[in-house]
């Protein structure tokens, strides 16, 4: 019986109607899937307590208790039934809003029940708001152990297919299969790692014995799923390494050395120095380069991405620069173009808006090898954009671009170009091994000489003239300011600050006061936004009001202060990605996260977070935990950790650490898992990592 093939309407309990709910709210499909549905939680189900110790701050709870004076209540929506449950301390009010007509019939005054729910208080007396009930002597089970609670949603327990009646589904299951459940680790392995064995493990996952026998299941789970994960990648980087030549860059000559020595803008900090090496003996090995370039904003990514093109320039090969934003793209190419300008070197900039005789052009000099670099958007990526030569490709923010999209660079040449992927989102080291682990990467981890921290703070909104004070103060020093809004026009459904509103608001306060205001948004046309952000670039505006399409690619040293409004909207990411946007000359910046006063828990956090530290790293730990690793920037794109059913990437570190080993020590003795005692590995991955990705190389 091989459990991913049988469809889980066919287990007793399930049937048609539940297996299509499953299949919408959690997509399960397979007896496989639902076993591996695991609890996120788990009750202490062995202690029943005397009704009078009860109050209304306990957790979960249970009592052992009969019931009496069972009624019907109110009308219409309000309609409810009510019972009191009592024991030999006392009683408690039992109440239900619905299936009210089948538990009407359920329950007999001389029998004893086993109740379980969590109390509260209204009208200054105890109940249990839709408590589970079980006849005592039917359920001695419950008292052993923990009840696990499973994720669910409204729509499943509307259905009542709600926790426990997944337990049930779970314990049928385990009942039916427990047998035919093989061991998808050697046995070598299993007895090496002192692991729990995959039956044993799925038992007391959902139906834990003890703590410890449910400590050891968990690391077995989790311990699986990431070791798989990180044997699958490491592969993948080993073939690579293996099969894979690349353009050997040999030469570093005239374009590099001259602009070292005569056109650097600043001078290399010890970190850029170091990736540029790192880079360079990658380049000069005879094998594709395919690294990870992660920096904060502000680090120097931009001029390290410049070196290395010129690198491919001296070999005789073209390069190229994809940006996921026009605004982006453009900023790259005048930021390159003016570097470059004293080596007579061909730059050219392709985006959606290039004119049909530009594209013309750039397709001629591209194939005829004199347009030497090319930096572009997504319309890089068309096909008939064909070089005579690349060497290099390097892409910009790479988490927005699906991995389809970035292999067709990979495409463009017989040999595969050394591949430079860059974020300025920084990556926690967890995702980092699961997201990039077939990459070599490279951190900068210093910023360059003369920058200051940003000083960030947080105001409420009613305090919005005191801040507009203190940006006025900085204008009248001849500094620039953004202003940043989650949202262009006024929502129904989010009260959140919108950008129109807040536009004619600034422009109340500083028009009369003799500044100037910018506006971008993503519904303006790529020429008008252009437009804007050049007169704020120039010092034409001093303010510029802007949502999110500035968060990455604006780079004007002069603007000194960020004001982000309705701060709680955005992710931490987000927000460290806008505070990059100041801070890039040699004055002291802000950033100022405006909120309202209402702020849950998670944007509490985040707003603390932010204004503690600048170090996107550490930022990132914290995005992390407070989000999980499915919702970080770029990760739902990976296909792997928003598929994560057991670990937490979050607070496995260490379980991810040993994975990670352990993947790398089979891998160097044996890389394409051929020894026989690496079989059951081998026929593992090939289970779970059906589909063949080649450019899987490149992401």
């Amino acid at each position: 019986m091989e459990l991913s093939k049988l469809n889980i309407k066919f287990l007793p309990g399930v049937g048609e109607k539940r297996a299509a709910l499953l299949q919408g709210e959690l997509g399960i499909v397979s007896y496989e899937d639902m076993i591996y549905h695991v609890p996120y939680k788990y009750i202490d189900r062995s202690r029943i307590y005397p009704v009078a110790e009860l109050n209304a701050r306990m957790p979960y709870i249970q009592i052992k208790a009969r019931i009496r004076n069972l009624k019907m209540t109110g009308e219409g929506k309000a309609r409810r039934m009510v019972a009191e449950a009592y024991d030999a301390s006392g009683s408690i009010e039992l109440v239900w809003f619905k299936g009210l007509k089948y538990l009407e019939s359920q329950f007999k005054p001389e029998q004893e029940y086993l109740i379980f729910g969590q109390p509260s208080e209204f009208n200054h007396r105890l109940n249990i708001i839709h408590p589970e009930v079980d006849n005592f002597e039917k359920s001695s089970a419950l008292l052993v152990g923990f009840q696990p609670v499973y994720p669910t949603t409204e729509k499943m327990k509307k259905a009542y297919l709600n926790s426990k009646a997944i337990s049930k589904i779970q314990a049928t299951i385990l009942q039916q299969a427990h047998g035919d459940i093989p061991e998808t680790l050697p046995a070598w392995f299993i007895q090496q790692r002192k692991l729990m064995y995959l039956r044993d493990a799925l038992s007391n996952i959902h139906f834990p014995q003890s703590p410890e026998l449910l400590r050891q299941a968990q690391y077995r789970l989790k311990f699986e799923e990431l070791f798989y994960i990180q044997l699958n990648i490491l592969k993948l980087k080993y073939k690579r390494k293996a099969y894979f030549q690349g353009h050997p860059f040999k030469t570093v000559g005239h374009y590099f050395n001259s602009f070292y020595s005569q056109y650097l803008p600043f001078p290399l900090t010890e970190a850029q120095k170091r990736v540029i090496r790192e880079i360079r003996k990658d380049c000069g090995s005879g094998k594709q380069m395919n690294r990870l370039l992660q920096g904060d904003v502000g680090s120097g990514k931009t001029l390290v991405a410049v070196m290395c093109m010129l690198i491919a320039l001296d070999n005789c090969y073209q390069a190229c620069l994809m940006a996921p934003t026009e605004i982006l793209a453009t900023q790259h190419y005048d930021t390159i173009r003016e570097m470059l300008a004293p080596l007579d070197i061909n730059v050219a900039l392709l985006t959606g808006s290039s004119r049909k005789k530009e594209r013309e052009e750039i397709h001629r000099s591209l194939q005829d090898g004199s347009l030497q670099i090319l930096i572009g958007t997504h319309a890089l990526l068309e096909d008939d954009v064909n070089f005579q030569n690349i060497g290099l490709v390097i892409i910009d923010e790479q988490h927005r671009f699906g991995v389809a999209q970035r292999a067709k660079l990979w495409q463009k040449n017989t040999i595969p170009p050394h591949v430079l992927v860059m974020t300025a989102t920084p990556i926690p080291r967890t995702l980092a091994m699961t997201l990039y682990g077939d990459l070599d990467v490279s951190v900068i981890d210093e910023l360059p000489p003369g920058r200051k921290p940003v000083t960030t703070w947080h105001a409420y909104e009613q305090k919005r003239t005191d801040v507009f004070r203190f940006v006025e103060g900085e204008l009248r020093k001849g500094r620039q300011a953004y202003v940043v809004y989650p949202l262009i026009s006024e929502s129904e459904r989010l009260d959140f600050r919108n950008l129109e509103a807040g536009y004619e608001q600034i422009n109340d306060y500083f028009l009369p006061r003799g500044y100037k205001t910018s506006i971008v948004h993503g519904k303006l046309k790529p020429a008008d936004k252009d437009r804007e952000m050049r007169r704020f670039a120039s010092g034409e505006t001093q303010l510029l009001v802007a949502t999110t399409v500035i968060e990455v690619g604006v780079n004007v040293p002069n603007a000194s202060v960020m004001v982000i409004e309705s701060a709680e909207r955005f992710g931490l990411s987000q927000l460290h990605q806008l505070r990059g946007r100041v801070g890039r000359g040699a004055d002291q910046s802000y950033c100022i996260l405006m909120t309202s006063y209402k702020l849950s828990n998670e944007s509490r956090k985040r707003i603390e977070t932010m204004t503690a530290t600048n170090d996107g790293f550490e930022i990132a730990e914290a995005d992390l935990k407070l989000r999980g690793p499915g919702d970080i920037e770029g990760t739902q794109q990976s296909g792997l950790t928003c598929n994560l059913k057991v670990a937490n990437l979050g607070k496995d570190t260490l379980i991810l650490s040993e994975a990670s080993r352990c993947a790398n020590e089979i891998l160097e003795q044996d890389p394409d898992l051929a020894q026989e005692a690496n079989q059951v590995f081998a026929t593992q991955i090939k289970r779970l990592f059906k589909t063949k990705i080649t450019w899987r190389y490149i992401s």
